[in-house]
């Protein structure tokens, strides 16, 4: 079961580092306009600097996902999983941050978490069987 909660924490980070690109190369372009719903000049201006930021939060849990699996792979199980577990849930629980905090932004908050979610469940299970 760790093995399934590796894969669905790599699906994880790899839709994280799609975000990251989003929010901090592409904030201006057509994709990211659509995907957050900025429409002006104006808007994207003002939050190009909030979003720049925010995106490398995305890079960086999951490069520490990305870290885990790979120290997990070579053998290092504690060392790996706690990284996979920090990653993961920390996705996780900035989803459901957002989801309490915006419950307009549903859809966003559940395609952001829940493969996390799925990473965190697979791989405790795995841990406790």
């Amino acid at each position: 079961m760790i093995i399934v909660g590796l894969v669905f924490a790599g699906l994880a980070a790899v839709l994280h580092v799609y975000i990251f690109w989003l929010e901090s190369l592409a904030w201006d372009g057509p994709r990211a306009r659509r995907t957050f719903g900025t429409s002006s000049d104006e808007e994207i201006a003002h939050t190009h600097a909030l979003a720049f930021n925010q995106g490398f939060y995305n890079l960086f849990l999951a490069l520490a996902v990305f870290a885990g699996i790979i120290v997990t792979a070579a053998g290092a199980f504690a060392v790996g999983l706690t990284l996979v577990l920090t990653g993961t849930g920390s996705m996780l629980a900035a989803a459901l941050v957002l989801l309490l905090s915006s419950p307009d932004k549903r859809r966003a908050a559940v395609t952001q978490g829940f493969l996390p979610l799925l990473a965190v469940a697979a791989t405790v299970i795995g841990l406790l069987v």
